[in-house]
């Protein structure tokens, strides 16, 4: 997929700046920082959507309370 952004002066230059300093394209800087971020928030979805059911299907409150526990902690992560 071919993506264009127009992006502000000062973030341009922050990317152009940190992929000269990795001896990386921007190109192949930008797409490493996407995967890097956007990756392991689809494992944690991937988690929290199992806990949310074993919440659902549960019957005790100790289950409900550690598994909100649980979805808490991973979003903020």
């Amino acid at each position: 997929m071919t993506l264009t952004l127009n992006l502000p002066p000062e973030l341009e230059q922050y990317l152009t700046q940190e992929a000269k300093q990795q001896g990386l394209s921007v190109e192949t800087y930008t797409l490493q920082i996407l995967q890097e971020y956007l990756l392991p928030k689809e494992k944690q979805s991937k988690v929290v959507n199992v806990l949310q059911s074993w919440i659902d299907e549960g019957d005790t409150d100790e289950q409900r309370e550690t598994g909100e526990y649980l979805i808490h902690a991973l979003k903020d992560i």
